[in-house]
């Protein structure tokens, strides 16, 4: 048995460390991360050049893009770093930084899926008074808000996980989170990580039941709009945010609300990557299949970018 004083890291014993599947995990994540980065990244660059798309949904979805990055950021390249050097060590300040942004990403693109969900309702159920409500001031005021809450959120969780007492230094899990942590310590000394876990569930629970809300006037509104191209374009841009809310929502309930078990478990690992690893790439895809003007947009800046880089060599021809 080990205590938090003598335990300088901790062993991310996530996944079997044979030499076959850590090739297979390299190869994976390191395509994972790649994908996401490459997504997130185009979608940031045709919003930021693309003055059609420089409205209050846009710049959110900006947002919500860095928000991906920055999860998966947070994880992925540690764990490919480890299999890449043939360890699982991560330091003990190393692993509460990585809980600490971990949090800070996950909870704001919580909040900011709400401000998401906010705007659509305006937009669709109070249209002649949209640019006013979603003024540029009002954006960035709510993109503040969002990130500031997350940031006081993970401080708050991390800051309580400093009291924690560990009594194994092993988490069975591909890097660190709360649950996996709450797993290792010692009996009695997590108490008050769990009221901060308890009074987070309540929060979100508040917020979802504002995000239905939001949705049930949004789909009473659109089915009274009277044409259905009217129909269309309206569902085209609010059931692309409603996936993206329910993918988050079920794989982070049963990642964070799920009991507690002190044995291994593959599921905690596969939910763990649906909820770090799965939006950043589905995000960017489910937003831009079903939004006509962000694909336009898209492919203008391709040909846009084709057309500078090869039409000299065209005129020499």
């Amino acid at each position: 048995m080990e205590n938090k004083s003598s335990i300088n890291e901790f062993i991310l014993h996530g996944f079997p460390d044979t030499e076959e599947l850590r090739i297979v995990h390299i190869i994976v994540f390191l395509i994972i991360y790649l994908v996401a980065l490459i997504e997130n990244l185009i979608i940031i660059t045709v919003i930021v050049y693309s003055h059609q798309l420089h409205s209050p949904m846009y710049f959110f979805l900006v947002n919500l893009s860095l928000q991906d990055l920055g999860s998966i950021s947070v994880t992925v390249p540690k764990s490919m770093v480890n299999s890449l050097t043939n360890t699982e060590a991560i330091s003990y300040s190393g692993c509460f930084c990585q809980v600490f942004s971990l949090i800070f990403f996950m909870m704001s693109h919580f909040f900011l899926l709400c401000v998401m969900a906010y705007d659509r309702y305006v937009a669709i159920c109070n249209p002649l008074h949209y640019e006013t409500i979603m003024s540029k001031k009002a954006c960035i005021q709510m993109a503040t808000s969002v990130w500031m809450g997350g940031l006081s959120y993970s401080m708050l969780h991390t800051g309580n996980l400093f009291m924690v007492k560990f009594c194994s230094r092993i988490i069975n899990q591909f890097f660190c989170e709360i649950p996996q942590l709450l797993k290792i310590s010692c009996s009695d000394s997590y108490a008050a990580e769990e009221w901060i876990l308890i009074l987070s569930s309540s929060l979100a629970f508040i917020l979802f039941a504002l995000i239905v809300f939001s949705y049930v006037k949004i789909f009473q509104a659109v089915l009274q709009i009277p044409s259905t191209q009217g129909k269309q374009k309206a569902f085209s841009t609010c059931l692309p945010h409603l996936i993206v809310i329910c993918i988050f929502l079920v794989s982070g309930t049963f990642a964070y609300m799920k009991p507690l078990s002190s044995s291994p478990s593959t599921s905690d690992i596969l939910i763990s990557m649906f909820y770090c690893v799965v939006p950043p790439i589905m995000n960017p895809l489910i937003y831009s299949m079903r939004n006509k003007e962000l694909k336009m947009a898209i492919w203008k800046l391709i040909i846009n970018i084709v057309f500078q880089h090869f039409a000299p060599i065209w005129l020499l021809l």
